[in-house]
């Protein structure tokens, strides 16, 4: 199983004559200089002819137009199906396609103006000079990864342009694509088991990381999250293609990532800036609520009561901003009602709050119920002292565990309640239990 980005290679096969009647032997450039500049560019080549697959052979050969994350096209001897694919290929991806063509070939004036990489024949048509050619589209081919400049005309010149949409689940290459990656889960499953020391193990394994599969990126960012190693986000994170790179997603890993390694200046700015180009979503919002929340703790534990009180009001004030972001994200909403539950025991809005965000985690358990809809319920019980609803809270999101991580949050929130509750005189036995239940290490048994 390769976990590498696909480079699907457009050009004609065997021995060709251009319009000069030059013959040229395009299986020897394939071979001396194609192939091994897309493996010294750490990516998985594929030509069309080496498509190993049943049914249609054209379905395979459009998917792979597609759906490789790079293209190499060579526009020598005036092709027509080159040129038909390549067409193809520029309607449907903005980026991350190179052209190469042989010296003396005269372009069509449509594809005259479009950047393409020269290279020399010799008298029998193969390559004059296979290790220069090689070298030099190797390094086009990773510039194409870092920069991501975009090279379809089309998306350069259609302002707006959204590209052509695909429903990759109902395409071959993408169930074969779902296979690896089972195979891959099982072998996260097996490094988590091992702890931070496996998943190094299963990183180093990968390669050159900056040409992974997005997919597998993701997943191993996750898996570090889940063994609490947030210490290796941050170090995986610039070894990344950049284009991962820039998704909001792994851009939020990696700021909750600085955040909880005591970077939190650069977190807050890297999520100032995602809400600043994409909008306010919850999950943004909700990481940024989270870096307010640690400067109040941390301006309690040091005693500076003034600067406390104004980080606590940035975090609800976040919070509350994430769940209006999106109703039906309960997180951000039970954050927002708990820290104004802390700051003002009476507020009304917090009361009024509580119903809001109750019935969103409510509809989450009516849909695919996950742990933090019940962890939101046993909160609000706490909160309401209802130490009934508490108890049945807490055996659901028990029950529906997925990573260990997951119940130091509630803990800590808990925590937080408790403390405010006993400085002001009330009795938090029943809590400080169910923190206790929370923090039980045959919890993390199973997970071991």
């Amino acid at each position: 199983m390769s976990l590498r980005a696909v480079c699907f290679v457009i050009m004609p096969f065997g021995r060709k004559s251009d319009p000069t009647g030059r013959v040229v032997d395009f299986d020897s450039i394939y071979a001396r200089i194609f192939a091994p500049a897309v493996e010294a560019a750490g990516l998985d080549g594929v030509r069309a002819d080496e498509e190993q697959g049943a049914g249609f052979i054209h379905k395979l050969m459009f998917e792979r137009i597609l759906l490789s994350e790079y293209a190499i096209a060579d526009l020598t001897v005036l092709n027509a199906n080159v040129y038909y694919e390549l067409g193809i290929r520029h309607a449907a991806r903005a980026q991350t396609t190179v052209l190469t063509v042989t010296q003396g070939c005269l372009l069509p004036f449509d594809v005259g103006p479009l950047r393409a990489l020269p290279y020399a024949l010799d008298d029998d048509g193969a390559p004059a000079d296979a290790a220069t050619a090689k070298a030099t589209l190797a390094q086009w081919l990773i510039d194409a990864r870092q920069r991501r400049a975009m090279d379809s005309p089309l998306f350069q010149m259609l302002e707006g342009y959204p590209g052509v949409p695909i429903d990759r689940q109902k395409t071959d290459v993408f169930r074969a694509k779902i296979a690896d990656e089972e195979e891959l889960k099982q072998r996260l499953v097996r490094a988590r088991e091992e702890g931070e020391a496996g998943l190094d193990a299963f990183r180093d394994s990968l390669g050159d990381l900056s040409v992974v599969q997005a997919g597998v990126a993701v997943d191993l960012i996750l898996s570090y999250r889940a063994v609490r190693s947030v210490d290796r986000i941050v170090d995986l994170y610039p070894k990344l293609d950049v284009a991962v790179q820039r998704t909001q997603f792994v851009r939020e890993q990696f700021a909750m990532a600085l955040n909880r390694v005591g970077r939190d200046r650069e977190a807050e700015t890297i999520l100032t800036e995602i809400i600043a180009d994409r909008g306010p979503s919850s999950d943004a919002i909700s990481h940024l609520g989270r870096i307010y929340k640690d400067r109040w703790r941390r301006a309690l534990a040091a005693g500076e009561s003034f600067a406390a009180k104004g980080h606590l009001k940035k975090a609800i004030a976040a919070y509350r901003a994430g769940f209006e972001a999106d109703w039906r994200d309960a997180r951000p909403g039970i954050n927002a009602v708990t820290l104004m539950t802390i700051a003002d025991p009476t507020d009304p809005l917090a009361k009024e709050m509580a119903g809001v965000v109750r019935y969103a985690a409510r509809r989450g358990l009516a849909g695919k119920p996950d742990y933090w809809d019940h962890a939101t319920l046993l909160e609000l019980a706490v909160i309401a002292s209802d130490w009934e609803a508490a108890d049945h809270a807490l055996s659901d999101a028990l029950a529906a565990l997925d990573e260990p991580w997951m119940t130091e949050t509630t803990a800590n929130n808990l925590r937080m309640i408790a403390d405010a509750r006993e400085a002001a005189g009330i009795d938090v036995k029943e809590t400080r239990a169910l923190i206790a239940e929370l923090r039980n290490p045959g919890l993390w048994a199973k997970f071991r």
